[in-house]
């Protein structure tokens, strides 16, 4: 074999040997948990609180202190309808998303009485830029953040509520808003650690201190909502298999750590 064939050969072998690698490092980082919160600042991230603009902070409602990511009141008088979110950038389809998250303080006076120890994980969401003004939540598969309170609230966290949306559980088209996990309460301010699992129209699981506690699948838009109707009026389709994740600001002060996401194939 000629010195020129030889190096012609193992020049194609260095090619696919250098391919193999690339594609062997990104199936490998497709599977890794990395941080999508820097602790510093709230880059990477938009928000949107109903009568403001998309990107516009109202009141300093969402902010950065001691490395987590907080929802605070401290520059309202009173809560009127300002229910808000923040929208991580990058559209998700299949992935894991985990966090932990604890309710501080006290609600803001005008607050929902539903609203108490109340925030979510909003899942296969429109953009914050697709929202209306006064729209006061994306339309989405919201996973309910929730805390419980001594002689005054038990509410188990992990539900499922369904903003413009429907979903399918035991093979059943739920109507229904608002679904109840098998979580037991948590009390106070202690974090709680909690994980969805999303894998685009199919099956999506609610996870809390490692116990599975709700699990849907078939997530798609309510044709007859009428904030649904716009988005397909756009070209959205019916089932929902992609979308935004975003925390809410619903009147109780929270704070959110080890903010982290996995990508899956």
């Amino acid at each position: 074999m000629s010195l020129k064939m030889i190096t012609k050969r193992f020049a194609i072998f260095s090619i696919n040997l250098l391919m193999l690698f690339s594609i062997s490092m990104a199936s490998a980082s497709e599977h890794q948990w990395r941080s999508i919160f820097n602790g510093k600042d709230l880059t990477g991230w938009t928000i949107k609180i109903r009568s403001h603009k998309s990107g516009e902070n109202y009141k300093n409602t969402f902010r950065v202190e001691n490395g987590l990511l907080v929802v605070s009141y401290d520059q309202y008088d009173k809560f009127d309808k300002d229910f808000g979110g923040i929208f991580y950038n990058e559209k998700l389809s299949h992935y894991r998303l985990r966090l932990d998250y604890r309710f501080v303080g006290e609600q803001l006076k005008g607050g929902p009485k539903w609203a108490f120890m109340n925030s979510g994980i909003m899942l296969h969401g429109q953009h914050a830029d697709t929202m209306t003004i006064d729209q006061n939540f994306p339309i989405s598969i919201e996973t309910q953040l929730l805390g419980s309170k001594e002689g005054y609230k038990v509410e188990p966290t992990g539900n499922v509520c369904t903003p413009g949306t429907h979903i399918v559980t035991q093979g059943k088209l739920q109507n229904k808003h608002c679904l109840k996990s098998t979580s037991k309460p948590f009390y106070g301010d202690q974090w709680v650690n909690f994980e969805v699992e999303v894998n685009g129209n199919d099956i999506i699981r609610h996870i809390v201190n490692g116990e599975l506690v709700f699990e849907l699948e078939k997530p798609q838009l309510d044709p007859d909502d009428p904030e649904a109707q716009v988005l397909i009026a756009a070209g959205t389709p019916i089932q929902l298999s992609s979308g935004y994740i975003s925390l809410q600001a619903e009147s109780h002060p929270i704070e959110f750590r080890n903010i982290q996401l996995m990508k899956l194939k």
